[in-house]
């Protein structure tokens, strides 16, 4: 129980991290609480749901862009009972069919068995992208997605973004690729010392590049040690 207890903890605090902004200025740092259309923070899972957690995600990302921050790093929860995962709890199957596969229009759904079922953190993922994108791209910029994670990306119909691959595919997947200017979303890319060189290979200086949801890290909590302004 005492174990239980401490990764429910561990899991709010997360989720709680997606719902305020850090915005570094020259002489401070402030605190930006994101209230987009809702009321209060929205509930711990309700919010996987209802759109909630995406408003809040879009809202702080935007807060950043237009502040004239460039790098950017999102971390929170891909899934509700994200540390159950793997045994597909009621939680998991519901966002899994309900959301996830039905907004990237995934053939046949979430269904035991499926792509998406197997592999619902890394789909899970390119969801959050794709909610992510429109404030990612702002008006008229292309927004490409790179992901360490396994993923069977001829099921995503609909990712809702320019270009989408895994990071080994180097940019390009069939007759698409990414663009150079490109908005750039890298969905667990892995190592911190690793962002530098993917920022070189696919970022530019003009376009906001955004690690998202990267499952490893070097400071055990709020913040990077590459510059990425942390959400």
């Amino acid at each position: 129980p005492k174990q239980h207890d401490t990764t429910q903890l561990e899991t709010m605090m997360k989720m709680l991290r997606l719902l305020l902004i850090c915005v570094s200025l020259p002489s401070s740092v402030a605190l930006i609480p994101l209230i987009d259309g809702g009321k209060g923070v929205p509930k711990l899972y309700d919010g996987y749901m209802n759109g909630q957690i995406a408003k809040q995600a879009r809202t702080a990302v935007g807060k950043a862009i237009a502040s004239g921050k460039k790098k950017i790093e999102v971390n929170f929860p891909p899934v509700p009972n994200v540390e159950e995962v793997r045994f597909g709890t009621p939680l998991n199957q519901k966002f899994g069919s309900t959301v996830v596969a039905k907004q990237l229009a995934v053939p046949g759904g979430y269904r035991p068995g499926s792509s998406v079922s197997r592999q619902l953190i890394g789909f899970s993922n390119l969801y959050w992208a794709k909610e992510l994108a429109p404030s990612v791209g702002g008006l008229g910029k292309r927004v490409s997605v790179l992901s360490a994670e396994q993923v069977t990306y001829k099921e995503v119909k609909n990712p809702g973004v320019d270009f989408v691959a895994s990071l080994g595919s180097g940019g390009t997947r069939g007759d698409a690729s990414m663009k150079r200017g490109d908005s750039v979303i890298m969905v667990n890319p892995g190592g911190e010392e690793t962002w530098d060189r993917l920022f070189s290979t696919y970022g530019s200086p003009s376009s906001p590049f955004v690690v998202m949801n990267n499952a490893y890290s070097t400071t055990y909590g709020l913040g990077n040690k590459r510059g990425l302004l942390p959400q």
